[in-house]
């Protein structure tokens, strides 16, 4: 076992899956089995096996060369990150090709290991609980386009609903299209007919998962200046989508913001990704359009939890780890959960289900930036924070978490980072300031270390005043810079506040 750094969980074992798409093939190497997953290396190669397979029936002859030239060198790779254990995936067109079982074979033999070719059944569900473990929770129709073929599948929560594979992958559809977008659109609307599921998520979300819709959704974050660069959960309004789904879908990609961005093998196959989209879009009325970064690898992962890992909360989780990795104490973490817990009930302010995960995972985060110069703690905590692969959370609910950090190091009522600002909603911007108000008042009476939180206590003292007491034995932590701090929660609350020790003085604060 190689020697891990400080700066990775000891108690995980690394693994490596590699996935044998029909356009691409991808080694990614994980940190270990955890509900919310970390990457230790990842690497693709667009290998494009799957084309030509329909007017040849067989894999590529010189994307099967190349193929076996990089099995060599991700099986080392693997090797070399310390990887336990290798699982190998092999999707549409290693299961279709006529030569695909001898390919199977000749992998196998490099790779050393057994190669799982996943049915179209197989890979819509894994598809699924990609889906299912990267959302908190999922409602709509999930959508897998590879180089061969689609996948729709229905999910609602935790339960998969119908599910269907269908011929339309990009390198596919453009094949059987014979490079006619007009001859794609008419091929993909027929196809979609029989997907009789859609009719169902009329209304409802649409998820997208697979590297065509990725990059159209990085497109559109170009086109729209979109301020976060991260892909999971990115939402795209209808009207939005249809008029960006157009352009693309007319083939003027080289005309579209951020083209320079996408690879020259994957830019071809855009415009048939946009008219799947396009025609999914007519066929099935969704009410928005949600990318998802996770898809068979991670549903294949997820599938490996008990049943107790797979329920746990992927922010949390995460969050969690992030506590342990880069905190002080994950101990004075978990305490700032119950305490700000108790402190939103003694103000009565209710939390929906989201708000209340997002101010847990808010308090886990909140010191991960203490290593660095305290004038730029809020602003590197942010970034971190914000753009973490982080899964579980919406952008507005990102922007909360990053915003919470922010203001707890930099002062409540800081203007800095408009961009993130934008993205969170009214509510959870006055939320972040109370939440970081709260934190900046109790930070000054831990020394950012367990055991205090627990003593303390919200006291009603009648005529609307509120009192944070200290016990006797605390009263040293009593002065002036904490009654500062409460004097800025109570600005934010619009109540009044008094810092108080059991048996002991008071200081009015409002």
């Amino acid at each position: 076992m190689i020697s891990a750094s400080q700066g990775r969980l000891q108690d995980r074992r690394p693994l490596s899956i590699i996935d044998i798409g029909s356009n691409s093939i991808r080694l990614v190497i994980y940190e270990g089995l955890a509900r919310s997953p970390t990457l230790l290396f990842n690497e693709k190669m667009l290998a494009g096996l799957g084309r030509g397979i329909v007017s040849t029936g067989k894999l590529d002859p010189e994307a099967v060369t190349r193929s076996m030239e990089e099995f060599r060198r991700f099986h080392a790779l693997s090797d070399q990150a310390g990887a336990e254990r290798m699982y190998v995936l092999a999707t549409a067109a290693a299961r279709e090709a006529v030569n695909g079982p001898d390919f199977i074979h000749r992998a196998e033999d490099v790779l050393k290991t057994e190669i799982q070719v996943l049915s179209g059944r197989e890979e819509a569900h894994y598809s699924a609980l990609g889906v299912i473990s990267g959302f908190h929770p999922a409602n709509g129709i999930a959508g897998d386009l590879g180089g061969g073929s689609l996948e729709l599948i229905d999910i609602d929560g935790e339960t998969i609903g119908d599910g269907i594979t269908l011929p339309l992958g990009g390198l596919r559809l453009q094949d059987m299209a014979k490079n006619s977008l007009t001859q794609a659109a008419r091929i993909t609307r027929e196809q979609l007919a029989r997907a009789k599921l859609l009719k169902g998520g009329q209304g409802r979300a649409f998820y997208t998962v697979g590297g065509t819709w990725r990059n159209l959704a990085r497109l559109h974050m170009e086109m729209t200046n979109y301020p976060l660069g991260v892909m999971h959960h990115y939402e795209i309004g209808i009207e939005s989508a249809a008029n960006f789904l157009r352009q693309v879908a007319k083939a003027e990609i080289d005309k579209i913001k951020g083209i320079e961005g996408v690879s020259k093998n994957r830019r071809s196959l855009l415009p048939y990704g946009a008219i799947v989209l396009q025609e999914i879009m007519a066929a099935m009325q969704p009410s928005k359009i949600i990318v998802s970064a996770l898809g068979v690898r991670e549903g294949f992962l997820y599938s490996l939890l008990d049943k107790a890992e797979q329920k746990a909360d992927p922010l949390i989780s995460a969050a969690e780890e992030l506590a342990r990795l880069r905190s002080r104490s994950v101990d004075h973490a978990h305490e700032l959960v119950e305490w700000t817990g108790k402190a939103f009930a003694a103000f009565g302010i209710d939390e929906t289900r989201d708000e209340a995960r997002y101010r847990h995972a808010a308090c886990l985060l909140a010191d991960i930036g203490w290593r660095a110069h305290p004038e730029y703690r809020g602003k590197q905590s942010l970034n971190i924070i914000a753009h973490a692969s982080f899964i579980g959370v919406d952008h507005p609910g990102r922007a909360f978490l990053a915003l919470v950090s922010l203001f707890r190091h930099e002062g409540v009522f800081n203007e800095a980072a408009p961009e993130i600002r934008g993205l969170a909603t009214p509510r959870y911007l006055e939320r972040a300031r109370l939440l970081a108000a709260l934190l900046r008042v109790v930070y000054l009476l831990t020394a950012a270390m367990p055991g205090v939180m627990p003593r303390l206590k919200w006291e009603n003292r009648g005529n609307g005043v509120l009192a944070l007491v200290l016990p006797a034995a605390l009263a040293d932590l009593y002065g002036e810079r904490p009654a500062g701090r409460l004097a800025q929660l109570a600005r934010v609350t619009n109540r009044r506040l008094v810092l108080a020790v059991e048996g002991g003085p008071s200081m009015s604060v409002k």
